[in-house]
């Protein structure tokens, strides 16, 4: 459990390869107890980690949805003293957290909870104990996200009930990823937009599925020309939209939100769109049967990419456009 064999860097979490953390400022009176997670067994597959990647400031694991999680937890005491408790167990949690960003101090829904003994009422005596900990055939039917204004999560959390004081508690994220095939058929895109008598234009592209790694190709053809066209730029949207029915607000699967932040009175329901990078496709003036090429690979992406959601358990959705 200490040799990693595939971990994946997210921000603001906890490193959890380390048994000797600190415990939280504030959370551990002095000569309390201190749990500490000594690690988590690493996934027993070599799938590379297609997922949103930042600086990798810390790391936690990351697992398909058909693994086990496992790993221990060390609870370290002060020399020559003892803790008496009543019972000491671990809990595994699936959450769809709404209480950051535009829905602060809204709760939380947790979708996945299962709760294991570690200990029965008793005491602690020895100055490091050990207790394993494995979450077997877990149901984990979402990927792990962080947006805007909501989050999947994952977390092994650990508590250890005492008497008249409040329970020791300790968390650590995991994530989770859905691997998926690709579509057996997959349509390409093709639209025409312009304004009448003025300028028409033709987008085609390859399909309308891509993985996070994949590279986006098509072309733009220039039907009519009847103004002037100074340059042509070509960005990647991404549209969080958010809030207790997601689904009827868009009007089904297939709706497109809103395009700029708002909120529908009716459902509390908000929208962020962000620019995820921009770059210029074209500079000069275009005659009419030009054709420029585009391709554009998502892995050059700097901003953090996600697999699409839609409107999950009817509370958030994410979607990406070509614009």
């Amino acid at each position: 459990v200490k040799h990693p064999q595939r971990v994946a860097p997210i921000n603001n979490t906890p490193n959890i390869q380390n048994p000797s953390m600190p415990p939280v400022p504030g959370s551990y009176p002095p000569g309390a107890p201190q749990p500490n997670y000594g690690g988590f067994s690493p996934p027993p597959s070599d799938h590379s980690a297609a997922m949103m990647m930042p600086p990798p400031s810390s790391q936690i694991f990351a697992y398909e949805a058909s693994q086990d999680i496992e790993g221990h937890v060390i609870i370290t005491m002060p020399p020559g003293k003892k803790t008496e408790h009543l019972g000491i167990r671990v809990q595994f949690i699936g959450r769809i957290d709404m209480s950051v960003g535009i829905h602060e101090g809204k709760p939380h829904y947790d979708f996945v909870s299962l709760a294991k003994e570690l200990s029965p009422p008793g005491a602690l005596y020895q100055q490091q104990t050990v207790l394993p900990f494995r979450f077997k055939n877990m149901e984990k039917e979402l990927e792990s996200y962080r947006g805007r204004n909501v989050s999947v999560r994952y977390m092994v959390q650990f508590v250890m009930e005492r008497k008249f004081v409040p329970p020791l508690r300790r968390e650590h994220d995991v994530w989770v990823q859905l691997l998926q095939q690709a579509p057996s058929h997959d349509e390409p895109i093709k639209m025409e937009v312009g304004i009448e008598d003025c300028l028409h234009i033709e987008f085609e592209y390859e399909r309308r599925h891509y993985h996070l790694l994949d590279t986006i190709r098509g072309q733009i053809n220039f039907l009519l020309v009847r103004i002037k066209i100074k340059y042509m730029e070509l960005a990647v949207l991404r549209r969080e939209t958010s809030g207790e029915g997601v689904l009827a607000a868009a009007g089904g699967a297939g709706a497109n939100p809103p395009p700029n932040q708002g909120n529908s009175d009716a459902n509390n329901i908000f929208t962020e769109t962000q620019t995820l990078i921009k770059y210029e496709i074209m500079d000069g003036a275009p005659v009419k049967g030009v054709s420029i090429p585009v391709k554009l690979s998502l892995a050059g992406i700097p901003a953090d990419l996600t697999p699409t959601y839609t409107a999950v358990n009817n509370r958030f959705s994410v979607r990406y456009f070509l614009n």
